[in-house]
């Protein structure tokens, strides 16, 4: 039992240690039971391990990119497979990232069965926006799908408080006088009237019909959301694009989307589908925020009822005076002006805290926040 424990130490700390610790470890005369070398029996998840964290060690401690020995013969498609086979989902997951963001494992997003093989989420997402350039037409139309799958999710999982928190909550099932099919409500109105079933002729009876207090205002807020694309803002322009998509489909809002760098395109009329928005983004590039805020201002038709939401980290690529008069010229014309640091659920935001805290002091809103959280900033608003 004392040389079963003794090797599963020696084996375990040969996984830690790697490769250049073998011979110490497990080989020689002697340093197993009977005089012979200890089996290391962790063999297949070492080639694994090494095939990605070799390359912290580079070339000359014996890594090579092409050919080799030993672990880097491995293939990314076969070290993708023997990776799924031998660790958790998580673990696997979490070496997938590492694969791409710390060792530029492009590979697997540049070959199509690859990219298919992938879990679509969060992470893959921002992973395809950022190398979708260097994608062939028949690896882009396999990104462009798994983005459409994280996208719809996000979406699905955000619409719902976000009508919730526009429309409003508590006027939700207040008596109406307004009786239209947009404010019937399906479920009171089945619940309340089961017991008027008639089950010799199978028939459901309406004695009352029910309908929702929220009634949709003709009366719409105008809601322009500026989005900085640099590679920083790679999170919030995800939510905002998500975000916008949402607005676009509530009666109660007129919603405009414009993205920029040192130029501004007008995505509105791409609304209707956040994925096709999102891979048209072209990451990076310089920053000229007074210029997206100037473009901002000739969509507001009625500054009074007019919401503008700066996201950026602030960090202007030319003269700063220029987006400090921008922002003071919306605020004196009546709009609500909510500047965001960041919008995403990860908390931290990178962002020039000097030109925040001029802003704030102008009367602008800044915040980092999450996407729920925008969604109850402008139902206080329009409420």
């Amino acid at each position: 039992m004392e040389s079963h424990l003794s090797e599963q130490t020696l084996n375990r700390w040969r996984l830690i240690l790697g490769e250049d610790t073998h011979e110490q470890l497990c080989g020689g005369a002697g340093d197993g039971a009977d005089g012979e070398a200890t089996p290391f029996v962790y063999a297949e998840l070492d080639e694994a391990l090494g095939y990605l964290y070799d390359r912290e060690y580079g070339e000359e401690q014996g890594y090579r990119h092409e050919g080799g020995q030993g672990a880097s013969q491995l293939t990314v498609p076969q070290w993708l497979h023997k990776v799924r086979q031998l660790f958790p989902k998580r673990t696997a997951e979490i070496l997938e990232k590492q694969a791409l963001d710390r060792y530029g494992l492009t590979e697997l997003l540049t070959d199509r069965k690859l990219l298919e093989s992938l879990e679509p989420n969060m992470h893959l997402l921002k992973q395809i926006l950022t190398f979708k350039s260097k994608m062939r037409t028949d690896v882009r139309n396999s990104a462009k799908a798994i983005v459409r799958t994280v996208v719809e999710d996000l979406r699905r999982k955000l619409e719902m408080e976000t009508r919730a928190s526009i429309l409003g909550r508590s006027r939700r099932h207040a008596p109406t006088t307004v009786r239209s099919l947009r404010n019937l409500n399906l479920k009171r109105t089945i619940r309340h009237n089961l017991k008027h079933y008639d089950r010799g002729r199978r028939r459901f009876v309406i004695d009352r019909l029910y309908f929702d207090g929220r009634v949709q205002t003709y009366n719409r807020w105008n809601v322009v959301i500026a989005v900085d694309e640099s590679g920083s803002m790679l999170d919030s322009v995800i939510y905002s694009a998500v975000m916008a998509s949402i607005f676009h489909r509530l009666n109660a809002l007129r919603t405009h989307l414009i993205i920029f760098d040192t130029q501004v395109v007008d995505l509105t009329d791409r609304l209707e589908d956040p994925v096709d928005l999102l891979m048209s983004v072209q990451l990076g590039g310089g920053t000229h925020i007074a210029q997206a805020l100037r473009y901002g201002e000739r969509l507001m038709d009625n500054p009074g009822r007019t919401i503008f939401v700066l996201v950026s980290d602030l960090e202007e690529g030319y003269a700063i005076r220029h987006m400090y008069q921008a922002c003071k010229d919306i605020i004196d014309s009546g709009a609500r002006l909510l500047v965001l640091t960041a919008l995403d659920y990860g908390g931290e935001a990178v962002y020039n805290r000097a030109a925040a805290q001029t802003l704030a002091d102008m009367g602008a809103h800044v915040a980092a926040i999450t996407p729920d959280a925008l969604a109850d900033w402008i139902g206080d608003i329009i409420r």
